[in-house]
């Protein structure tokens, strides 16, 4: 079969959220309550660091700001597997039912094909919080700005977000072996809670998982320190952009191998 170009794939994918949106547009109510429950459920995170702050000066050489850095360098992190990847939520159910076996006869790629039926539009809400965050943080920290701070900002975002996804990918990608996956992935995506926070402040046991196990710390820890602590940059921080494409393309392959795999049997 003759490979797909880059041009043809996004043609297919804006006349896919085209009509995904025009969908969603039509329950405009549920998607402005769920919009304004993210929004909210992110203010509680910020409001959590000011009660923190108002007792401790710091925690662990990490003072309130550079914690808030942290945590809206996160948000913008983990919104494009909010926004990109949520179906994976529904990965389980469509390979029990057996609904999966359509996305198996398309002459484009099954992965491509599935992540882009569903586009979280709540996620941009999330994504405006973060930008907010960080850029009131950075603005008190007093970092300055040139264009190429502003070019490594966006290098390792992108490297951020796609530790997150792999994290998900591989997760979802259970369900293809195992019955109650859902628990896995439900499990993986709550890690990311543990993003928002310095990974020196855990023992070195936790070090060590939300390093090289649950890369928890490449979401926004390691990434953040080559902007917040440029004189101080470790060498996973310089990695984490090759780490990050491994991931995630460690993860596609999982997901594409349990994929080619499926029967269309259904459970």
């Amino acid at each position: 079969m003759k490979r797909k170009s880059l041009g043809f794939y996004l043609r297919i994918y804006f006349k896919i959220l085209a009509q995904d949106l025009k969908s969603k547009m039509s329950y405009r109510a549920d998607f402005i309550i769920s919009t304004i429950g993210m929004i909210f459920t992110n203010i509680a995170g910020f409001v959590s660091f000011w009660i923190l702050f108002r007792n401790f000066q710091s925690i662990n050489g990490w003072g309130y700001y550079e914690m808030l850095f942290l945590y809206g360098f996160s948000l913008i992190a983990i919104t494009p597997v909010q926004c990109l990847f949520d179906n994976n939520w529904s990965l389980r159910q469509a390979v029990y039912t057996g609904d999966f076996i359509k996305y198996c006869f398309r002459p484009i790629n099954i992965f491509f094909y599935y992540q882009s039926e569903v586009f979280d539009i709540k996620g941009l809400g999330q994504l405006a919080f973060g930008i907010g965050t960080l850029a009131y943080s950075w603005a008190k920290i007093g970092i300055g700005f040139t264009p190429l701070l502003l070019l490594k900002v966006i290098l390792f975002l992108v490297t951020a977000s796609l530790f997150m996804i792999a994290m998900q990918n591989a997760a979802a990608a259970t369900c293809f072996w195992i019955m109650n996956s859902f628990y896995i992935l439900d499990l993986a995506t709550r890690f990311k809670d543990y993003a928002k926070y310095p990974i020196t402040i855990f023992g070195s046991f936790f070090r060590f998982i939300f390093t090289f196990i649950l890369p928890i710390a490449f979401i926004a820890y390691y990434p953040s320190l080559v902007i917040l602590r440029p004189d101080e940059i470790p060498l996973l921080s310089w990695l984490s952009p090759l780490l990050g494409v491994l991931f995630f393309w460690l993860s596609y392959k999982i997901w594409m191998r349990g994929a080619m795999k499926y029967d269309g049997t259904g459970s």
